[in-house]
């Protein structure tokens, strides 16, 4: 296959755009396009995407990357799938259709639902089956919420005519005509529904959440051929070969493949990962443990900790409270100081997630006086993604038993030099970004050559990472420490704000 078919193709849907990246061999991006798409806001603390918009935003930038560089598609070998995790979507079998909207992972409809089974105790068991801290993050109570609240779902849900996935499993569904209704291990390990040590859809949650097994897709490996794209998707039968969630796909795309390995994401949310090697490791400082990937029959486990509001904290400012213009402006409004002084901003605009889980919690700035400008503002707003980052580590750490000498670093919001340096400051660890941050893709399409063929193995991979920068500690540990002290002083009282 490889000597007529020179790439691989890999979606990365996200959670405000769709990617399409084209890598050759080399691991190089010969050609990428990326649009937006519509984000819905129905009520406060809702989120939702059109389903059919998913679909063409993502087929639109696949033909944009192909025409960029006059590619066909017999050329492309294999097609890798990453995607936005637990955003949630049920639809007709026959047609096609979609019952509801996309519940989005950042939806917090059914947090009071999640607080129902806290109260039952229900947390012990839910949290023993799937490693996953019980939350409205999760897609278990968004597909209860759309069979309970759209006429007629359950009823269809219950007679088979219904399926449910997540956006990897939409994808692949409309990739192949409707022939393939699959997901892999790792977006499974995201649902709330899936037992990750015995690597199966579990009876018991699915009776704690009333959710038919009859709309649950096949859980496949992350690295096999799924299907072929049918006959109208890009004029050739392409193999699907590649599935992971997007924090997987980059853990996996920086070459984590060690124990001990971690790199975080700098995107929208921000994405902490350690790979844990063949068993799970239980977490005892409210981090997740969650399924890194499926590969040649072999199980890798992670730690994972996610901040909801990271690279947004900026979009917001440039969006709506309008700051600067361009999300680039922020570094050298930030660099335009040579301190904070003591302007610290908690992005809890979604709740907070790992290690706090207070969805009670809400966004705020502290130590605003006459003398703040819109750089202390920017300047904090991007402290505190570091901050919020410099948690998770922490908790990793402790739960592992093991320090992380280095941190890789992938995602939009790493081409910020005052950032990185802010982090590798406040964490007094190293952080190692790469000259291409699209981790993410790339892990994808890793995952889909491997299935085909298109690279022989993870140590021939190994050699297609090249550092771009490692940004080392600079800043006196007691200034760091000082920093710290009033962010964890910030955070503790935008805590438990809703009533």
């Amino acid at each position: 296959m490889k000597p007529n078919r020179k790439y691989i193709l890999a979606l990365d849907q996200g959670t405000t755009s769709s990617r399409a990246v084209i890598t050759d061999d080399a691991g190089r991006i010969i050609s990428s396009a990326q649009r937006d798409f519509t984000q819905y806001f129905p009520a406060p603390g809702q989120v939702e995407h059109d389903p059919a918009e998913i679909w063409s935003s993502q087929s639109a930038v696949v033909a944009e990357a192909l025409a960029a560089k006059n590619i066909k598609g017999k050329e492309i070998a294999a097609i890798g799938i990453t995607n936005q995790r637990e955003t949630s979507l049920i639809w007709d079998r026959k047609t096609g259709a979609p019952v509801y909207n996309a519940i989005v992972w950042q939806d917090r409809r059914t947090a009071p639902a999640v607080e129902q089974l806290k109260a039952a105790g229900k947390s012990g068991m839910i949290s023993e089956k799937t490693g996953l801290v019980p939350d409205a993050y999760f897609s278990a109570t968004k597909i209860q919420w759309i069979l309970n609240e759209v006429p007629g779902a359950r009823a269809r849900a219950e007679a088979g005519e219904l399926a449910f996935g997540t956006v990897d499993t939409w994808l692949v569904w409309k990739l192949t005509g409707g022939e393939v209704h699959v997901t892999d291990v790792s977006n499974a390990s995201r649902t709330m529904l899936f037992n990750i040590r015995e690597k199966k859809w579990d009876r018991d949650l699915l009776a704690l959440f009333d959710i038919p097994a009859a709309i649950l897709p096949e859980v496949k490996s992350s690295s096999e051929v799924y299907g072929y794209t049918s006959g109208d998707t890009l004029y050739a039968k392409i193999p699907v070969a590649g599935i992971a969630g997007d924090q997987q796909a980059a853990l996996f795309g920086q070459l984590c493949t060690e124990t001990g390995m971690a790199k975080t994401t700098y995107g929208t949310g921000c994405f902490m990962m350690m790979n844990t090697g063949a068993q799970p490791v239980v977490s005892e400082n409210k981090l997740l443990t969650t399924i890194a990937w499926e590969l040649n029959g072999e199980t890798v486990y992670a730690l994972e900790g996610s901040v909801f509001i990271g690279g947004a904290a900026i979009q917001w400012l440039r969006d709506k409270i309008e700051l600067f213009g361009q999300a680039g402006e922020s570094e050298a409004l930030a660099e335009s100081l040579d301190d904070n002084d003591g302007v610290y901003f908690v992005p809890a605009m979604a709740g907070l997630g790992a290690p706090h889980w207070d969805a009670s919690a809400r966004g705020a700035f502290f130590g605003i006086t006459r003398g703040t400008t819109i750089a202390h503002m920017t300047r904090a707003a991007l402290e505190a993604i570091a901050y919020q980052v410099t948690d998770l580590m922490t908790a990793m750490e402790r739960d592992s038993g093991s320090a992380v000498k280095e941190m890789r670093a992938d995602g939009g919001a790493t081409a910020n030099n005052f950032l990185m340096q802010f982090q590798a400051d406040v964490m007094r660890r190293a952080v190692n970004r790469p000259k291409n941050i699209e981790s993410t893709a790339l892990g994808a399409a890793f995952l889909a050559g491997l299935a085909v063929g298109f690279w022989k193995d993870t140590a021939a991979l190994a050699e297609l990472r090249h550092t771009d920068r490692v940004f080392k500690p600079e800043m006196q540990q007691e200034k760091a420490e000082h920093y710290l002290h009033f962010w964890q002083k910030a955070l503790e009282r935008a805590k438990n704000w809703t009533e």
